[in-house]
């Protein structure tokens, strides 16, 4: 199985991403839409299809990715039955088993920080998928969203502390740069519910703890209550002026199709040396403008913006840094060619 965990550095947010190597089909569980175009970026690199986008609860503190997703790709949409969010294909029970070929997941009802809350676990690879129900030494709160300490507490000790110890644990947040524990860790260590804690140690410090209003949650829950679907039913906005694709390093790029057929309506930066320039006795692109790497800070004036621009050299590292140089100077509309001149040879 090909497995990555991803992270929202804005809600903290860990997304998973599990794919199964000989059909290429993934599940992602937990996207969040501000990171949809990191998330399909690594999917076309991985060469993966996006079969399934699995969330572990309404979450409060970030809009999911699953209706974006859906809509680019696709995918169905799975989340707990009790939810009832819009747009689900898969409405999840306690105990149903769900996946795709050669990854299958079973659901756990795992209610207290909200009543839709589930976890994910994938026995043949002794993972877990906690969601906010169980974090590294701590867990969700319980006083929001038909929370309740006293159910959370059983969905802990009752369900998950009852896998095999080995299990690793994946939660869907960590504030501290942990990424991951295991079953037995938390039962020893976890600072609320761990030790050997009962009920009530675990209720009295959950109700003592009078954490502040989450501050996305009045739009971040009936958002997620259509997976994520704006209220207005449409994309974002995306730029119109090329077939961008950008990169899970986060560099826009077009291919050589593309600029071949749109030529004459971009400007196209050559970041070459000079030198390296004069000896390609062949070249395949004809540039509008020639301005080495190591020169384009200083020379960024020199760069049109009446046009989008195009920027070129023999592999598209250089010419990726160069689009970041452009950025950094105000011009939006810009792009490297993917591969660069090796690519169109």
């Amino acid at each position: 199985m090909l497995f990555r965990q991803l992270f929202d550095n804005t809600s903290s947010t860990y997304t998973y991403l599990l794919a199964d190597e000989t059909t290429r089909r993934a599940i992602l569980i937990d996207p969040v839409f501000e990171q949809a175009q990191r998330d399909m970026a690594l999917l076309r690199e991985l060469d993966l299809s996006l079969a399934l986008v699995v969330d572990t609860h309404a979450h409060a503190d970030h809009v999911t990715a699953a209706w974006l997703l859906q809509q680019k790709t696709g995918c169905q949409i799975a989340s707990a039955k009790v939810i009832g969010a819009e747009h689900v294909n898969l409405a999840l029970e306690d105990g149903q088993i769900f996946g795709v070929d050669g990854i299958q997941l079973k659901a756990l009802s795992t209610p207290g920080h909200t009543n839709g809350c589930m976890s994910y676990v994938l026995e043949d690879q002794a993972m877990v998928f906690t969601g906010d129900t169980l974090l590294i030494r701590g867990c969700g709160r319980s006083d929001f969203q038909e929370g309740s300490a006293h159910n959370l507490f059983h969905s802990i000790t009752d369900k998950l502390f009852s896998l095999p110890d080995h299990y690793m644990v994946y939660p869907a947040h960590d504030y501290n740069g942990r990424t991951q524990s295991t079953i037995g860790e938390e039962k020893a260590f976890n600072a609320r519910v761990g030790g050997g804690a009962d009920e009530h140690d675990f209720v009295e410090y959950m109700h003592a703890m009078k954490l502040p209003h989450p501050k996305k949650i009045d739009e971040a829950v009936p958002a997620n209550h259509r997976s994520g679907c704006p209220e207005n039913g449409l994309l974002p906005e995306e730029p119109d002026w090329g077939d961008i694709k950008v990169t899970y390093a986060g560099v826009p790029e077009v291919d050589i199709d593309w600029l071949q057929s749109h030529r004459s309506e971009v400007t196209l930066l050559d970041v070459r040396d000079i030198d390296e320039v004069r000896s390609d006795n062949s070249p395949v692109l004809q540039s509008d403008l020639l301005i080495p790497l190591d020169k384009l800070r200083q020379q960024v004036a020199d760069v049109p913006s009446e046009r989008p621009v195009v920027a070129l050299c023999r592999s598209g590292r250089r010419s990726a840094m160069a689009v970041s140089i452009l950025t950094e100077a105000g011009i939006q509309q810009v792009a490297s060619l993917r591969g660069g001149i090796i690519a169109s040879l």
